[in-house]
């Protein structure tokens, strides 16, 4: 007895793992937590940040050891009667002080540099995200037309048993007969491309998860339309929502960093050497000199000023192109929304009067085929034209959520 209980306890747990049924958020939030693009990235801007933590290092000290005015006779370096002896061991000691705002200028564009891995992080789970919604919305159409397709076996099926029987019996005819056993094999061949496109989403929305590809799970068939009738695509959306328009302004930050560097580097630094002598006639001496180093000057500035004014119109250049990209986004949205919303009046003409009319019409012939005022053939074209458009419906409703999904893109909605 426990032992079947313990079986019956398995089973059930089974079942319920293979149907366990994620929504759209439980979807994307396991793209934006498992997707190897996420880790890609935090491990590029981690690696940015630490180099940003050498900003403020200074020029290594140079350090040198050897001999000063020491005469080639080497005779002469213990001196003799009368002369001291000549030359030196020298330890020289050099090192230049950065000045604090070429400091200041290299920490601040360091420090910037990950920001633009930020949002281009953003732009590649924002390009997932959609992907996964595409594939998602084309379950959930797959699902609404294996539901005709169960409508239809059962229309199809009920016509062919009457019509059999009524053969048999000599009280009807078997032209429409045929057509409507054709019509079931191409109906069952539609449930297998239907069964098929299903596994085909769950590997892939699996491999957008970070999940093994034959992971088992159902999806939630509800949805709802988004509502982009109020919303104005300016510039300024697309400024706020698209992480592409965001790395470019941080581009252009960058660059106006790296400009000022330019200029920084214009600026004189200053060191210090010093030189400490130890004479071969016993006595010690130094030399302590400041020094400058001055990139200014004419023929010593030509690089930093060229690179400067370079950087000036490559920020100009970017931010044409921020504005070139805002006013293509605009126009597309607006043409995208008008089209999504065409499509939903007429999901919604579909939906409110041509399917009710012809699942009406359907009914009111079948009645009369079983009261025997129709022939099978009648009843067979009402079937017929309500399946192609209940199809046609399918295909509509795809192409608004894929227009839906486009928009979202667009203006990176999650």
């Amino acid at each position: 007895m426990k032992k079947t209980s313990f079986i019956i306890f398995i089973a059930f747990h089974c079942g319920a793992v293979q149907a366990q049924q994620l929504t759209l958020s439980n979807v994307i939030d396991s793209i934006e937590a498992h997707h190897p693009i996420v880790k890609m990235y935090d491990n590029e801007i981690r690696s940015m940040d630490e180099a940003a933590k050498g900003a403020r290092s200074w020029m290594p000290p140079t350090v040198g050891i050897g001999q000063f005015m020491t005469p080639y006779n080497v005779s002469r370096w213990k001196g003799k009667e009368g002369m001291e002896a000549m030359g030196s061991v020298m330890v020289s000691v050099e090192q230049m002080f950065p000045q604090k705002g070429k400091l200041d200028a290299g920490e601040a564009y360091m420090k910037v540099m990950s920001s633009v891995e930020q949002e281009n992080k953003a732009a590649g789970i924002n390009e997932l995200v959609q992907e996964a919604k595409a594939l998602y919305y084309e379950w959930i159409v797959l699902r609404k037309r294996l539901a005709v397709v169960d409508e239809n076996e059962q229309m199809l099926e009920f016509m062919i048993k009457n019509a059999e029987i009524r053969y048999r019996n000599g009280a009807g005819k078997i032209s429409a007969y045929y057509k409507a056993k054709a019509a079931l094999g191409y109906t069952k061949n539609m449930r297998l491309m239907d069964e098929s496109g299903i596994r085909e989403k769950r590997i892939r929305l699996n491999a957008l998860m970070g999940r093994s590809a034959l992971t088992p799970f159902e999806i939630d068939t509800a949805f709802a339309f988004s509502d982009y009738s109020a919303m104005v695509f300016d510039s300024g959306l697309f400024y706020r929502t698209r992480s592409d328009m965001k790395s470019l302004d941080q581009q252009i930050a960058l660059t106006q960093l790296k400009r000022n560097i330019e200029r920084q580097n214009l600026r004189p630094e200053f060191g210090v050497r010093l030189d400490n002598m130890y004479e071969f006639s016993g006595q010690l001496r130094y030399t302590v000199m400041a020094m400058a180093r001055l990139p200014f000057v004419s023929w010593a500035s030509k690089m930093n000023r060229a690179a400067a004014e370079s950087l000036k119109w490559k920020a100009d250049a970017l931010q044409a192109q921020k504005e070139m990209m805002a006013s293509e986004y605009s126009g597309m949205a607006y043409g995208m929304r008008t089209e999504y919303q065409l499509l939903q009046r007429q999901l919604e003409l579909y939906r409110v009067d041509i399917i009710p009319a012809l699942k009406n019409n359907f009914r009111a012939m079948q009645s009369a085929y079983e009261q025997n005022t129709e022939e099978l053939f009648m009843l067979y074209d009402a079937w017929e034209k309500l399946n192609m458009t209940q199809l046609e419906y399918c295909d509509i409703l795809a192409k608004a959520l894929k227009q839906q999904t486009t928009i979202d893109r667009l203006i990176q909605k999650r």
